[in-house]
C-alpha cells in the first residue's frame, strides 16, 4: 500500500466513544466499523475460526464456542459469553490482570457485510485523561486493517505482519491518521478539544516512537 492508499483504509473505518454503567461502575466503550465486501457467512467464519484467526490476528488456541475458553499467543485470554452465528459474539479481553469485553456483530449491508467492534473496559479517570481511546482504539483498528487486506487476497499486503508494518511509512501514516480520528470522536463525545488532540499526539508518539 502507497500512502494514499493508507489514508483511504484509516478512513473507511467509523469510530464513537461512550461512557455506560457497567457492573454498578462508569465504563468506557470505544466501538470501530468497517464495511467488507463478502457474506455475513465468510465474515463470521474469518473472525470465529481458529485456521482463519491468526491469517490476519494472531494464532488463537482453546474452544471456540460458547462456554469455552481462548488464548491469543503473547496477548488476551478470555471467555466465550454469548455467541449469536453468524451474527454476534461476546468475549471477556482479559489481559494484564485487568477483565474488560468485546463485543463483535456483523450486519448485512447489500453486497458488504458490516462489522461493528465494542470494546468496554473501566478505564481509571487518570490513564483516560492522559491517553484517551486511541491507545486501545489503534490497536483495534490495525486488526480490523488486517482482515480487510486478508480478505482482498492480496499477497503483498501486510496482513500477517501488522506490528512490523506499524513501523514503516505507511504504518505510521495509518497510526497517526486513526490517532486523529479517535480524538474527533473522543471531542464529539464531550472531550475538550484541547485535551483530545494532547492524549492523541501522546499516543501517536507511542505507537510511532517519536519523540
Amino acid at each position: 500500500m502507497d500512502i494514499h492508499e493508507t489514508l483511504a483504509q484509516a478512513g473507511f473505518m467509523t469510530r464513537n466513544v461512550g461512557l455506560i454503567d457497567r457492573d454498578g461502575r462508569p465504563a468506557r466503550t470505544l466501538t470501530t466499523s468497517r464495511a467488507y465486501p463478502t457474506t455475513v457467512e465468510d465474515l463470521w467464519e474469518a473472525v470465529t475460526n481458529e485456521k482463519r484467526i491468526p491469517r490476519w490476528f494472531l494464532p488463537v488456541t482453546g474452544q471456540l464456542e460458547l462456554g469455552g475458553r481462548y488464548a491469543l499467543e503473547g496477548n488476551a485470554s478470555g471467555s466465550i459469553v454469548e455467541c449469536e452465528p453468524p451474527h454476534r459474539y461476546l468475549i471477556t479481553w482479559e489481559y494484564g490482570g485487568d477483565t474488560s469485553w468485546v463485543t463483535v456483530e456483523l450486519t448485512e449491508q447489500g453486497d458488504e457485510t458490516r462489522l461493528d467492534l465494542t470494546h468496554t473496559a473501566h478505564v481509571p479517570e487518570e490513564l483516560w485523561d492522559q491517553y484517551g481511546p486511541g491507545a486501545t482504539g489503534i490497536g483495534w483498528d490495525l486488526g480490523l486493517l488486517g482482515l480487510a487486506l486478508y480478505l482482498s487476497d492480496d499477497t503483498t499486503a501486510p496482513a500477517k505482519d501488522m506490528v512490523g508494518w506499524e513501523a514503516s511509512p505507511e504504518g505510521q501514516v495509518f497510526v497517526t491518521s486513526a490517532s486523529d480520528a479517535w480524538a474527533e470522536a473522543s471531542i464529539v463525545a464531550g472531550t475538550d478539544a484541547d485535551a483530545a488532540h494532547a492524549s492523541a499526539k501522546k499516543v501517536t508518539a507511542f505507537y510511532t516512537g517519536a519523540e
